[in-house]
């Protein structure tokens, strides 16, 4: 997060401590502050922000302020819902220690905080609407799909009724953090420098909406205390039956045209060349956009990346690297290919906002993962550098007769050695009701339940390395919200308590 974008008062002339402290005093008594404010201790790290994050005061440490803090030598922070000093509001006085009783040789300063959720001049919220990571993250997936309900040819007014209906929903249910799909088809439900606006949201892609939906969405979710994520697949341009046309200021249309070897057409799916270093610089910086310019509390990624196994979807590419001395075999080679996106993702995010956490959520059948999308997850388990957390869509019954639900879940937590990467399990709440017809002699496992969803996280909860679930998706739980979806819904609730 950047953090200049808070603005600083400087008076002039040097102040000695005590001076410093009198003014601060003054101010707390204009302000009308009661005896609850909170005085940071002078030891605070200089580089510290103070904020407030649902309802209560948080410490969010940051070095990206390091150098302009270090100048300061005693500061008041002043968080205000207006640009004035409202009553009620924290005004918190940071002293720099000094190893010396002389007055100090620099200048007081006031440092003024938005309110959560406040524009800044930038129209960015401030990073004081920022909610950390929860003991057990609770999530839901909103796709593309669900948004041709709540979005689609929607005015501004029509989508904000819509999206925060969607999210008392969501929060009645005792979740916790929403995945908003938005970047689907190498587009943007945002306003992008990078890519074009998503014919999701129009029909038409490039034609824009009027309003900014991810911006929409952030402040509904943040005003009820639920995190985002949002959520992006990063190599998906056109699926194979898609008829949606891409328009000229989509990049990948323009280096079709050029002939460049970032895109590649092959059997009617339109995708980003993972090879590519141009591609996934591209990628990178899409990702760096959101977060730089919207208060998102993660990037995840989902499981589209490699579309095919055909060894001639990117021959061209496979054969520059031979030729160029590469000695790994096409999976290997692939599989690398893949690892370098994810940690410059990572390792970008990181840069900006360490607070922004990254996750990826794979298929639940990790030989999929490893053979058919190049997916080495058991490599970003083990080291680091890769994500702070994996999200597999373990979307098998107890009774799977391929991979059990259990089962599957103590694997995947075996996985991890990693230190600090949580799992998170993504469940099949869309499977509710439906035959299971992959599941062998459990396909009917999912009709006429009542407590699936709630036994499921209850077992997750029993792995070392749990840190939460995520249903898929929306409409799945309230579009079709027949009977056993209520009981199903009301079960796990009364766990999430």
């Amino acid at each position: 997060m950047i953090k200049n974008r808070f603005y600083d008062r400087t008076f002039r002339g040097r102040l000695k401590r005590g001076t410093a402290l009198c003014l601060a005093a003054f101010i707390m008594l204009a302000a009308g502050c009661s005896s609850k404010q909170e005085v940071i201790p002078a030891n605070l790290n200089a580089a510290s922000d103070v904020h407030t994050s649902l309802g209560q005061s948080e410490l969010q440490l940051s070095t990206s302020d390091t150098k302009t803090e270090d100048s300061i030598s005693d500061t008041l922070v002043i968080t205000t819902s207006t640009n004035q000093f409202a009553s009620g509001k924290k005004i918190i006085v940071k002293p720099v220690p000094s190893s010396s009783s002389a007055p100090s040789s620099k200048p007081a300063t006031i440092k003024v905080l938005p309110a959560s959720g406040t524009p800044t001049d930038s129209g960015k919220p401030s990073s004081s609407s920022r909610i950390a990571v929860p003991n057990e993250l609770r999530g839901i997936w909103i796709s593309y799909l669900d948004f041709n309900t709540l979005l689609k040819n929607k005015s501004a007014g029509a989508f904000q009724a819509n999206i925060s209906s969607a999210f008392d929903k969501i929060s009645a249910l005792g979740l916790n953090t929403v995945f908003l799909q938005v970047r689907p088809y190498g587009d943007a439900l945002y306003k992008s420098k990078y890519f074009p606006w998503s014919h999701t949201i129009t029909g038409t892609e490039g034609n824009d909406p009027g309003f900014d939906p991810l911006s929409v969405m952030i402040k509904e979710a943040h005003q009820r205390g639920l995190r985002v994520e949002a959520w992006i697949n990063p190599y998906r341009i056109r699926s194979g039956n898609s008829s949606v046309s891409l328009c000229a200021s989509n990049p990948a249309y323009k280096w079709i045209q050029q002939g460049d070897s970032a895109v590649i057409k092959y059997n009617g799916v339109i995708s980003y060349n993972p090879a590519s270093e141009k591609a996934q610089q591209l990628i990178v910086d899409g990702v760096a956009e959101i977060v730089e310019g919207y208060d998102v509390d993660g990037i995840h990624f989902d499981d589209y990346f490699y579309p095919t196994t055909d060894a001639a979807f990117d021959q061209s590419s496979y054969n520059a690297y031979k030729k160029s001395g590469g000695t790994l075999g096409l999976a290997q080679w692939r599989r690398q290919n893949v690892d370098s996106l994810i940690k410059k993702v990572y390792k970008k995010i990181k840069e900006i906002d360490s607070t922004v956490q990254f996750g990826v959520s794979p298929q639940g059948n990790n030989d999929n993962n490893l053979n058919g999308q190049y997916v080495d997850v058991s490599k970003w388990l083990t080291g680091t550098g890769y994500v702070d957390y994996i999200c597999p869509q373990i979307y098998f019954g107890y009774e799977n007769g391929t991979l059990p639900y259990a089962q599957t879940a103590i694997q995947w937590n075996n996985m991890i050695s990693s230190s600090g990467v949580k799992l998170y399990i993504g469940l099949a709440a869309y499977k509710l009701g439906a035959v299971d017809n992959w599941a062998g002699n459990g396909k009917n496992e999912w009709i006429s339940t009542s407590n699936l969803l709630s036994r499921m996280v209850q077992t997750g909860r029993q792995q070392s390395h749990y840190g939460g679930f995520i249903l898929f998706r929306y409409d799945s739980l309230f579009s079709l919200d027949n009977s056993q979806v209520q009981k199903e819904k009301q079960n796990l609730t009364a766990i999430l308590k």
